[in-house]
């Protein structure tokens, strides 16, 4: 037997081969987990919306009825399409917290272009759409060409378009009758048609359809590539091919026009064209709550359409179980705030773990 022989037999079983051992044994129970969570990020929000409805149904029978589930598609019709637009610039690494501001200013416009200059509601419309997907694309200019971090860029155009809003309207609403009467069209996506006797309003279809035409986008085009491509490593995506401003510039537009979508069904859901709607306000944060609560990294490059959909059916079940338990409204967001910081924990330790 040779010294080398000799060397390896006297090692053999010592502790660098239990320690090699143990890691490869722990690398493949939680190499496992890691690995279907990499791959199926929408799967973490599945199961908490799953549980939250067995729970919330044997807390009180009434979360499991058809009007039930129905109400909560309802409630989450704009935020899941602001959640749309929230999630294709968080998934380039970026972030807009002006996307409750665009949404409220686009219906401003189509409904003051109704009613103050005559135009046609369906040019209105029209109008109002190429308006949010000019404030898009300003977004984008400022964070793709002028390299301003988009945090910095939104939260300045978050002021000047809620600003603008205010100041262009003159902070007057146009009501239910007054669009009844001139411009109905305005309200379609509050129409309502019955399934299983529960009431859907066309809004919720609207989502529904959106939902899947983004995820097949991202998941099956060369687009949807390059934006993940993007947000996951941008010298590495320029260094390809992939032009960083141009998809940024496109990102940002797609994401305004969105947004211009979710105004125009804000009308149809609170019946009326109010530059005071609460979506100015709130609707990034809801929209940033349910992009992270369904499971798209804050960092970029990893997360999906539908993750993000299941996140705002979370928080929506959440509103209204805890509703129909009695709880206090608190209760809503001292859990929906576990759930943000537990999501992005998750988050983090699935890109630790693949670096």
């Amino acid at each position: 037997m040779s010294d080398a022989d000799n060397y390896e037999a006297s090692t053999r079983g010592g502790k660098s081969d239990a320690q090699a051992e143990f890691e490869y044994e722990e690398k493949g129970l939680l190499g496992r987990i890691h690995s279907i969570l990499h791959h199926s990020p929408a799967l973490v929000p599945l199961i908490v919306l799953v549980l939250a409805v067995i729970v919330f149904g044997l807390l009180n029978a009434n979360f499991w009825r058809v009007a039930t589930l129905s109400l909560i598609f309802q409630q989450i019709g704009i935020v899941g399409i602001l959640g749309i637009a929230q999630s294709l610039v968080i998934l380039t690494a970026g972030i807009d917290l002006s996307v409750g501001a665009m949404a409220v200013l686009s219906s401003v416009i189509m409904g003051q272009f109704t009613f103050r200059y005559g135009i046609p509601p369906s040019a209105a419309i029209v109008i109002g759409l190429a308006a949010g997907t000019a404030m898009g694309a300003l977004n984008g200019v400022l964070v793709a060409k002028l390299r301003i971090p988009p945090f910095i860029t939104t939260l300045g155009t978050w002021q000047i378009f809620l600003a603008a809003n205010y100041i262009y309207s003159a902070n007057e609403t146009i009501r239910s009758q007054e669009l009844d009467a001139e411009a109905p069209v305005l309200k379609f996506w509050g129409s309502t048609f019955e399934v299983f006797d529960a009431r859907v309003t066309y809004g919720v279809v609207l989502l529904l359809v959106l939902v899947a035409i983004m995820a097949y986008i991202l998941r099956h085009t060369a687009w949807g590539r390059h934006v993940y491509a993007v947000g996951d490593d941008e010298e590495a995506a320029q260094l390809s091919g992939v032009n960083r401003s141009r998809q940024l510039i496109q990102v940002y537009a797609l994401a305004g026009f969105f947004c211009a979508i979710a105004g125009w069904v804000m009308i149809g859901r609170f019946g009326s064209v109010s530059p005071s709607a609460s979506t100015g306000q709130l609707g990034n944060i809801q929209a940033i709550t349910a992009v992270v609560i369904g499971g798209i990294s804050l960092f970029g490059g990893r997360g999906t359409i539908v993750g993000m959909f299941l996140g705002a059916l979370i928080v929506g079940a959440f509103e209204m179980g805890l509703r129909l338990a009695g709880a206090d409204a608190q209760w809503t967001y001292l859990l929906i705030g576990v759930l943000i910081i537990a999501a992005v924990a998750v988050d983090q330790w699935i890109r630790k773990a693949s670096a």
